[in-house]
């Protein structure tokens, strides 16, 4: 995935598999955070806070991270 952001209220491209993008875009909407998909077949974000950088990185690796990744993710969670 490349970066999500890097500043406040930048739009930013990520790189994510065609198979998960639409389900990443509703589920983007969902949370009110304004993206799209325009015919080049990226999803275009744009966070306009860090709560937003920390929701848009989630969401995404709810669909791309393997199940071992967010297996240890959670785990290193509970001991913090």
């Amino acid at each position: 995935m490349s970066q999500i952001c890097n500043s406040h209220n930048q739009v930013q491209i990520i790189d994510i598999p065609i198979s998960d993008r639409w389900q990443i875009y509703h589920r983007l909407q969902e949370l009110q955070i304004r993206c799209w998909c325009p015919v080049d077949g990226s999803l275009r974000v744009q966070a306009r806070s860090y709560i937003d950088v920390i929701l848009i990185r989630s969401t995404v690796m709810q669909f791309t991270a393997s199940r071992q990744e967010l297996i240890n993710l959670l785990a290193r969670c509970w001991e913090l």
